[in-house]
């Protein structure tokens, strides 16, 4: 069972964990969308997923309990009025304590390697606000406000954009055990009731950020 940190009659907030794909993968992995029936907390219909995280990401992941609040979710994120929050250890320190990317970005896809995000003059606008929260042992723990949501914007932004990729990407950067990419906290306005504004704990594999 995951961590839930917020529920109402119309929204669910859970703490993914890193690790879980939220989508059903091709190499059969339980999936977040095999648990949805676990999450429905006395509802006669399971929850919808409203967006996605990368499999390996962990932190806030927003569902809908209705199919009315799912529409809603869903145009809020679509017209940009979702801000979404996370931390992430690159490696190595910005030169800048803090700073705006903006890199377009575009997919491709080969036989050989699959698909992957690529900064693209063409591409779709992407920006992303950063500032360094901390250091140690020459890794940045750093905090990103993206304000486009595209497909591994904030992977290839530092990878690319910064020049320092996130810790264990196995795409953009260097593989390990785990990457380190954390969803902190969500905030979505709502018309006819407060907004949502949820906040994951930090999560305990950034500890002494993984040991540099």
């Amino acid at each position: 069972m995951v961590n839930t940190l917020f529920i109402d009659a119309e929204a669910l907030v859970i703490d993914k964990p890193a690790g879980l794909p939220v989508d059903r993968p091709k190499d059969g992995t339980k999936a977040l969308a095999d648990m949805v029936d676990e999450l429905r907390f006395g509802f006669a219909r399971p929850p919808g997923i409203v967006h996605r995280l990368d499999r390996d990401t962990s932190g806030c992941l927003l569902l809908a309990r209705n199919h009315g609040a799912h529409r809603r979710f869903s145009a809020a994120f679509a017209n940009g009025e979702v801000k979404k929050t996370y931390l992430a250890v690159l490696e190595g320190v910005p030169e800048a304590s803090d700073g705006v990317i903006e890199l377009a970005l575009s997919k491709v896809s080969t036989a050989a390697q699959g698909w992957r995000i690529i900064p693209a003059k063409k591409g779709k606008p992407a920006v992303t606000h950063w500032t360094v929260l901390d250091v140690k042992d020459g890794r940045a723990l750093v905090q990103f406000e993206p304000q486009t949501g595209r497909t591994h914007q904030l992977r290839v932004h530092a990878a690319s954009g910064l020049g320092l990729p996130i810790v264990g990407d196995p795409t953009y950067g260097r593989a390990g055990p785990m990457m380190l990419l954390h969803a902190s906290r969500i905030l979505l306005p709502r018309h006819n009731k407060p907004a949502i504004d949820v906040e994951a704990p930090f999560p305990e594999r950034f500890g002494a950020f993984a040991h540099g």
